[in-house]
């Protein structure tokens, strides 16, 4: 804008010359203001740089996962591996998408069936923009430039009868846009990974018409690819305006405040995006509209945003009341006797090694009483890392173990076992978690099963031991602060220096006052642990086999009392603890109270959902987007 107004100066005759003081000074306050804004801007693309660069490295790391398991796929010929794969390759997609990358992630996160949380996530269109600016391309209705009518006329109405919201034509088109770049982005990902785009529902082609290719909705039936968007996007905006709507009759009849994070970050991405209109030519309104379709401005696009974090807001207070919701002994008891194999779990020692001769090997070494299990973890660990890390007991302790935490852990010893049987319906058979949790088991058993071997701590029973809350300061090994390498990859340099900044917030944590606040303080300025750290390190109701064995063995330990202090390792660096307490709760009572809650909160969920519905304007439908970057 400085150089612009310098430019108005000369042109209407204005004089730079040192003779001319008021055009000097004017000169000089615009070119204090352009470098101003320069090092504003400066400032803002690096850091938007560095978020790329993590974001980069994330998915770096996610692909490398994928690009193995499509190697395995390759050189697989069983039919139902190869579905297995094809599951663990979708999963890893689904998250490689919702990891935004750079300017040329066009995209948000994967569609779902219940679209909050993507459209609070703020489409980044930067990409998209330029491809209309650098090839001339004009987006159907762009001339209208910011249509009255897309404006003023009602597109949707959604409503329980006692709620109401009328939804402009404008506000449809938002959401279509964030619904096409979810598309269009998830496509790209799935087709990039050698996924077939018609298995999951993603065959379309962006170079033709929308109207002119046909899909399956998800009731089955053939329509075109132009009415199933519209579909998506009615139900998206249902979804979100019935937690909004129902966000604002809790508040009443107001709209509730965003917290300071959500407001700050929809400010800054307007900012960011202002930026480039500007660079553009484009006002930030006249941007949006060419990037996302008729009458979404500024403003529309600001109170969309706002009312997709009201509505996410609202949902999770929601989940979180009815989560909380307490039941009778005697529905415990109930669940217990439904559920008790799976509520059953075992303490044990356990090593994976890396072939069955190792096992071998190491089962005929280990002593009866285990005292030489963790010396021979580290004797029979393939990497540098766990060589040092298993000369702590707790990795390789696994206290209060289901059948299920073990299968999902991949441990050799809960493999079913292979059968003949071409019988679909045939039960699977787990001989080595038989043995395990047979009513057979004692203290001190040991077991060679394939690559695992096992001792048994405590076997198999359902517990009184309670869950319990916890704070920790976690400090990973890094090379500096903008660093995201895998910790397990570190030197022991970079290790060792994180192990002394962890004495060193322990050590001041105990020159204090010694409490929990103090102890929550140092964690929310130290921790690196994101899930926490605004939370001063805060865990609760933490149940067994919840985390990493070695977090998992110091809470349960027995003995341990509140207040009590460590440092420990992990493979995410070294961990400053502080035992805030046991809960009243067993942990096979938190796990009934939180699946019963589950159940419940599911059934009030569905009946909220279903007493709202949506109402589409057959007049305002008429100037609903409907196909992008197609001259129709």
């Amino acid at each position: 804008m400085a150089k612009k107004e310098l430019n108005e100066d000369l042109l209407a005759g204005g004089s730079l010359s040192s003779s001319d003081d008021k055009s000097d000074k004017k000169a000089d306050k615009a070119a204090k203001k352009s470098e101003k804004a320069a090092k504003k801007a400066e400032k803002k693309s690096a850091k938007a740089a560095k978020v790329r660069q993590k974001l980069a490295e994330k998915r770096a790391a996610i692909k490398k996962q994928i690009d193995v398991l499509k190697e395995l796929k390759a050189d697989e010929t069983d039919e139902k591996k190869l579905a297995d794969l094809d599951k663990k390759i979708k999963k890893l997609s689904d998250k490689y998408s919702a990891v935004g990358a750079s300017n040329n992630n066009k995209g948000l996160a994967p569609r779902t069936a219940k679209i909050i949380k993507s459209v609070v996530c703020i489409v980044v269109v930067v990409a998209l923009l330029f491809t209309y600016v650098a090839t001339g391309t004009v987006r159907k209705g762009f001339i209208a430039s910011l249509s009255l009518p897309a404006q003023t006329l009602t597109g949707v109405t959604v409503t329980n009868g006692e709620q109401k919201a009328k939804i402009k034509v404008s506000t449809y088109n938002y959401y279509f846009a964030m619904m096409y770049n979810n598309l269009q982005s998830t496509q790209e990902t799935y087709e990039s990974y050698g996924l077939d785009l018609e298995t999951y529902n993603l065959d379309v082609d962006f170079d033709k018409s929308l109207s002119k290719q046909t899909t399956t909705n998800d009731d089955g039936e053939e329509v075109t690819w132009a009415e199933y968007l519209e579909e998506e996007v009615i139900e998206s905006i249902k979804s979100t305006y019935t937690y909004y709507l129902e966000a604002v009759a809790a508040n009443d009849g107001e709209d509730p405040e965003i917290t300071e994070d959500q407001q700050s970050e929809l400010d800054e991405t307007l900012d960011e995006y202002r930026e480039t209109a500007h660079e553009y030519g484009y006002t930030l309104s006249g941007y949006l509209v060419a990037a996302m379709g008729k009458g979404v401005t500024e403003s529309v696009f600001r109170q969309e945003a706002t009312r997709a974090y009201i509505a996410e807001n609202y949902e999770e207070e929601l989940s979180d009341e009815l989560a909380s919701v307490e039941y009778t002994d005697e529905d415990y008891e109930q669940y217990l006797e439904e559920n008790e194999e799976d509520l059953t779990t075992v303490d044990i020692r356990l090593f994976e090694c890396s072939s069955e001769d190792d096992a071998k090997a190491f089962a005929d070494s280990l002593k009866s009483d285990g005292s030489n299990f963790s010396d021979l973890c580290v004797e029979y660990a393939s990497t540098d890392f766990e060589q040092k890390a298993y000369a702590d007991d707790g990795y390789s302790t696994e206290l209060g173990a289901t059948k299920t935490f073990l299968q999902n852990n991949g441990y050799a010893i809960a493999t079913a076992e292979e059968t003949d049987d071409e019988d679909e319906d045939a039960e699977e058979s787990y001989p080595g978690l038989d043995w395990l949790f047979s009513s057979d088991r004692k203290a001190g058993d040991i077991k060679q099963y394939s690559t695992t071997v096992v001792y048994v701590l405590d076997p198999a029973s359902v517990t009184d031991r309670k869950t319990v809350n916890v704070r920790h300061i976690l400090i990973s090994p890094i090379t500096d602060e903008d660093d995201d390498t895998d910790p397990t990859e570190a030197t022991d340099e970079q290790w060792t220096t994180a192990y002394e900044t962890a004495k060193d917030i322990l050590a001041e944590f105990k020159d204090g006052d010694q409490t929990e606040d103090s102890f929550a303080e140092l964690a929310t300025e130290n921790s690196t642990d994101t899930g926490s750290s605004e939370d001063g390190g805060l865990y609760e109701n933490v149940v067994t086999s919840e985390m990493v064995n070695s977090f998992n063995t110091w809470c349960f330990e027995d003995g341990r009392e509140a207040g009590d202090t460590a440092i420990i390792r992990s493979d995410y660096g070294y961990h400053v603890m502080y035992f805030v307490g046991e809960n009243d709760m067993t942990v096979w009572e938190y796990t009934a109270q939180q699946a019963l809650a589950s159940e419940d909160s599911t059934t009030t969920i569905e009946e909220l959902e279903e007493s709202y519905e949506a109402k589409v304007s057959w007049f305002g439908s008429r100037y609903f987007e409907k196909d992008v970057d197609i001259d129709t």
